[in-house]
């Protein structure tokens, strides 16, 4: 059974860092594109970061400048580093790939940035 395992979470005051990680069982993450999402309570997920399978990083505006999203392939791990938080970035995020025409989500990581 394929799993995406996110960690790394917590509650850091403004202007911390945080490192998300996203642990992949059963599945080759390097080999697909791999996405972080977040959603903040009353609001719709939304769209964070992708590292495609060649490398290539895109970013949402509103984190471009701020967190970096990289691949280890020998770790089979992506991680979502997060610098100069702020409080718009309380959210749960997650981590999604897509394998086979089917889309893998993990269960979620809870970031809170206290003001």
């Amino acid at each position: 059974q394929v799993q995406l395992v996110e960690s790394g979470g917590g509650l850091v005051p403004v202007g911390g860092s945080l490192r998300l990680s996203c642990t992949a069982s059963r599945i080759v993450l390097s080999t697909n594109a791999v996405t972080w999402y977040r959603q903040a309570p009353g609001k719709q997920r939304e769209y964070v970061a992708t590292v495609l399978s060649g490398g290539v990083r895109n970013y949402a505006d509103s984190v471009q400048g701020r967190f970096t999203i990289w691949r280890d392939n020998e770790q089979n791990t992506v991680y979502l580093q997060m610098n100069s938080l702020r409080p718009e970035d309380t959210a749960i995020y997650y981590c999604q790939t897509r394998n086979r025409n089917r889309d893998y989500w993990g269960q979620g990581t809870q970031v809170t940035v206290s003001s």
